[in-house]
């Protein structure tokens, strides 16, 4: 049988030491499911365990999958329980590194609880849609180019493409860019997804035109034609509620710990 885990290494370091920081400091709330030398492992530590080793929720996990990963879990309590574990706990970079996964455990439950109790309203999200649809950009274009090594290969094709030639087929024969074999074809595109020097050139242009010098950006040299523009339709609000709502309950949280941060600051 195939499981599919988080972690490839049952016993790899990170797992091993939440899991065990978990066992040894929450008390226990679920009925012990086996004892490994004299300690208790209940079943909200072997939730725990399964959470963080396989891919799918507690409730579509079978038995066997089950038994497998209590047998490991059993294995993790049974090393960490021998006599050498007591010194070794004293070792300074390993007690550094059970620390680091405590402090790491409890701070994702304080952040997941700020997350649980931090309300969003109705206007803040309208808010930070109205923020948003502000800062989108108002046009888009839809463009091909041919991308050349060299200035005056790109000035050959402008002259090649004023003589009457198709800039598909001359994109086809010449462009160095992954676009070539597809006619330079750029698709639709908001201008600042493409480097300033394009996005200039393109901004320029009319629809159908291409531009009348080589243009050059971080790439190389490119002559562009300007196809077609258009005003994109906003999305509905609806339709990105919940990212706009995590857009506002990021923002809080960063508020938050910043406040932490200067009630601590020394």
């Amino acid at each position: 049988m195939r499981l599919v885990f988080n972690s490839t290494n049952p016993f790899s370091l990170v797992a091993a030491c939440t899991l065990l920081s978990l066992a040894c400091d929450l008390e226990a709330r679920g009925d012990t499911v086996v004892t490994v030398n004299g300690a208790a492992i209940d079943s909200s530590v072997l939730d725990v365990y399964m959470e963080n080793r396989i891919d799918k929720p507690l409730a579509q996990v079978t038995e066997e999958e089950r038994q497998i990963l209590l047998s490991e879990l059993k294995d993790i309590y049974l090393l960490s329980s021998q006599d050498s574990a007591e010194g070794l706990e004293k070792d300074p970079r390993i007690a550094a590194q059970i620390e680091l996964q405590t402090r790491g455990v409890l701070a994702q439950a304080v952040a997941a609880e700020f997350f649980a109790s931090s309300a969003v309203t109705d206007e803040e999200v309208q808010a930070e849609y109205n923020e948003q649809v502000e800062e989108a950009p108002r046009i888009q274009f839809k463009a091909r180019h041919i991308l050349v090594p060299t200035q005056g290969v790109a000035t050959d094709i402008i002259g090649r493409l004023d003589d009457g030639a198709d800039f598909q087929e001359l994109a086809k024969e010449k462009s160095t860019d992954s676009s070539g074999p597809n006619g330079g074809d750029l698709g639709w595109f908001s201008p600042n997804r493409m480097v300033k020097p394009f996005a200039d050139a393109v901004a320029v242009l009319e629809d159908g035109q291409y531009t009348a010098s080589p243009v050059q950006s971080e790439f190389g040299w490119h002559v562009i034609l300007r196809e077609e523009s258009r005003q994109p339709e906003p999305p509905t609000l609806e339709s990105v509620r919940d990212a706009l709502v995590q857009n506002v309950q990021q923002r809080k949280f960063q508020a938050h710990l910043e406040q932490l941060r200067s009630n601590s600051a020394d």
